[in-house]
């Protein structure tokens, strides 16, 4: 009996998310055009039209309504030569807080670019919430002279209610591979008492948010300054270096409100005389 009663004080195992995303995107006729698409589960695309002349927009949405430890998502995009696209969020991503011993929540983003291809990889905040377990990886395979501008945010913790990541878990992982060498690979590991890692001046210095921003194109090394005198003017603390058709740079901010600020003015350094997706603007 005491076995029976146990069994039933169990917590129910709880619907996880599934989803699955390819696009391929190609250039026909001057304009990039959309060559394939498959979904499924709870990851959507969608085209709005009027953004840019020159690239075909993607809007990346999770109808779950957030990320739960235990979901298992991934997205693939893959640009044949010469196309161009700039992919966003539909709004900032939520992680939500699991129960002891769950697993992690895993995502994994998957970009191909074939010679000449532009993708702009431009994702609104990640917020992760206390308890949250994350697994992600951004995994990128691209041509020689393909182009590529990707941002990934991070908010520990909601600032507005006053949360303090007392347990997480996150692994957050950038690999970009240019002609078949790894030019970058980037790593964010945190375990237990988060706030009490990120307020070490080695890490975070007591940050709220913090970004990664990488452009990997042949004409990096000239944005490096101007990068650099946008991001003197923004909230919080930055570094930006170049080398080898690879730039980078880390920003620190108190709060997701003061890192915004940071990274849309880098975004305006790399993306000279471009106007901001719409969803950024919202």
């Amino acid at each position: 009996m005491s076995a029976a009663i146990s069994r039933s004080e169990r917590p129910p195992p709880l619907e996880r998310a599934r989803g699955r995303l390819r696009v391929g995107i190609e250039r026909r006729r001057g304009a990039s055009v959309l060559a394939g698409l498959y979904q499924e589960g709870c990851l959507k695309a969608r085209f709005p039209r009027g953004e840019a002349a020159d690239s075909l927009s993607l809007v990346l949405m999770n109808n779950s309504g957030g990320v739960a430890p235990g979901d298992d998502l991934a997205t693939e995009i893959t640009l044949g030569p010469g196309a161009a696209t700039t992919v966003v969020s539909a709004g900032a991503e939520r992680f939500y807080r699991g129960r002891a011993g769950e697993a992690c929540a895993v995502v994994r983003n998957r970009l191909v670019l074939a010679a000449g291809a532009t993708l702009e990889w431009l994702p609104q905040e990640s917020i992760l919430f206390d308890g949250a377990a994350l697994d992600r990886t951004l995994a990128v395979e691209m041509a020689a002279d393909a182009r590529l501008l990707a941002v990934e945010s991070l908010l520990f913790g909601r600032a507005a209610m006053g949360e303090t990541l007392h347990t997480q878990r996150l692994v957050d992982r950038l690999h970009i591979r240019r002609a078949g060498r790894l030019v970058c690979h980037d790593a964010v590991r945190l375990e237990g008492a988060a706030s009490a890692h990120l307020a070490r001046p080695a890490l975070a210095g007591g940050a709220g948010a913090a970004a990664a921003l990488v452009c990997v194109a042949p004409e990096a090394a000239a944005l490096l300054e101007p990068l650099r005198a946008a991001l003197a003017q923004a909230p919080g603390e930055a570094g930006a270096s170049a080398r080898d058709g690879l730039l980078f740079a880390r920003l620190l901010a108190a709060d997701g409100a003061r890192l915004r600020i940071g990274v849309i003015a880098a975004l305006a350094a790399l993306r000279p005389g471009a106007a901001l997706p719409r969803n950024w603007r919202c």
